[in-house]
């Protein structure tokens, strides 16, 4: 099923320090939950047996962490959190798909009804447009920027969710430096660039003779960062092996050098990060749901580039000043009006990341360089071949994209994406074999 705009929401501008969301009653119709009915209290609700869900149901069909409601931007949108029977809207299964006025969500054995309501929720905003290193005055940035301000008063673990280059690692370094540690160190672990046989060794320290190249005692990230703050990124790259000693270290205070028998205690504020969608993880079992609870005691999800391009003046002034223009020519030409709103014509998957690399790019030639705005492997528009070549070639290039989206939001579990899809597993692997995606 696929997203459509839906009239059903608004969008509001954002008044004094807070913007308006609006509410929406969801009334259980059939399940072990028949009669129950439960009121928004934010822009997101989860919807699971678990007990951190917002919405807490007891069917025994529905997975830990469901599916999500996200009210923004003028829409409602239901999304599917990887779980094991899927999510289906008036019927239909479906990844994420807006909502209308009285849609029926199934899940399981529990149809719920969806009604939005006149009211409306306060979600605060923050009077600043930055926290630390990151910069933003979008509505969306703001909202972030509260849960960051609080978050940097307490000692409270936090998960950093959000697509590759949203400023991920930005926003840790931020609340280490923002936070009563900030007289402590700051380490970073990235759990997918150190392969597994070596990351254990790398959180924990081992002790010399410990393995065949242990030839002296190595002090390890939890030990480095006593005191101070252990940024764990890419979090959901950790081996099935390393998230039980992980999450003991976590509720122990103290780990155990590889090799070593004495424990050693720690004092440690945890931030982790990753782009995957860890309740699918948690849903495939390829994710220890305790860990995942004990370090997404606060979430805070951070918006895609695209979602915020108000800010691209600020974002833009604060790259360029990280990278030393100054008052180079080739700068100015960089914050001029038509380019920022050539700026805006781009999709930025890359986030800003990309939008950095780009700018370099600009500033080494001197003048802004030409934006890709389509994909190489974009099918065109040839008027001159017949139009069945032209719509296979179209149909093919629609059906690998959504394989790809489809494979990614359910962590590459092929039985979960089969669900989605409405096929079977078996079909879905013969799809991908002929197309590639293995």
């Amino acid at each position: 099923m696929e997203p459509v705009d839906s009239p059903t929401t608004e969008a509001l501008e954002p008044a004094g320090f807070h913007t308006l969301v609006r509410k929406f009653r969801l009334t259980a119709l059939e399940g072990p939950d028949h009669g129950l009915e439960y009121c928004s209290q934010g822009a997101r609700t989860i919807i699971g047996t678990h007990p951190s869900a917002q919405l807490v149901l007891r069917d025994p069909t529905l997975s830990r962490l469901h599916c999500e409601i996200l009210v923004d931007e003028g829409r409602a949108l239901v999304r599917d959190l990887g779980s094991r029977n899927g999510t289906l809207i008036d019927g239909t299964s479906v990844l994420a798909a807006h909502l209308g006025q009285g849609s029926v969500i199934t899940l399981g054995r529990t149809r719920l009804r969806f009604e939005l309501w006149g009211e409306h929720i306060k979600i605060p905003l923050s009077e600043k447009e930055r926290f630390g290193l990151v910069v933003g005055r979008s509505a969306a940035m703001r909202a972030v920027f509260v849960v960051l301000e609080r978050a940097a008063q307490s000692d409270v673990n936090v998960l950093l969710l959000g697509e590759t280059g949203t400023g991920k690692g930005l926003a840790a370094e931020s609340l280490h430096s923002e936070s009563q540690r900030r007289d402590g160190p700051l380490v970073t672990v990235d759990c997918a660039a150190i392969p597994a046989g070596l990351l254990e060794s790398e959180l924990f320290g081992h002790e010399r003779g410990a393995f065949t190249s242990a030839d002296r005692k190595h002090v390890g990230a939890f030990e480095a960062a006593h005191g101070g703050t252990l940024f764990l990124d890419e979090i959901g790259e950790l081996s099935c092996e390393l998230q039980p000693k992980l999450l003991r270290a976590i509720e122990a205070r103290e780990i155990y050098r590889v090799g070593g028998e004495k424990p050693i205690q720690i004092d440690i504020r945890i931030v982790a990060a990753t782009n995957r969608n860890l309740p699918a993880e948690v849903n495939a079992g390829r994710f220890r749901s305790d860990l995942f609870y004990r370090l997404a005691v606060l979430e805070i999800p951070l918006p895609p580039l695209r979602q915020r391009f108000e800010d691209l003046p600020l974002v833009v002034d604060e790259i360029l000043a990280g990278l030393d223009a100054g008052d180079r020519p080739a700068a100015a030409k960089l914050r001029a009006p038509r380019f920022l709103a050539e700026l805006r014509s781009h999709s930025w998957p890359g986030n800003l990341r990309e939008l950095k690399n780009y700018l370099e790019c600009c500033l080494a030639l001197e003048e802004p360089a030409p934006l890709r705005h389509r994909d190489a492997s974009t099918p065109t528009i040839d008027p001159t071949q017949p139009l069945r070549v032209v719509r296979d070639q179209w149909i093919r290039y629609v059906e690998r994209r959504y394989l790809e989206e489809l494979l990614r939001q359910h962590g590459d579990n092929v039985s979960a994406a089969a669900r989605a899809a409405g096929l079977s597993r078996i079909h879905l692997h013969r799809i991908l074999s002929r197309i590639g995606l293995r």
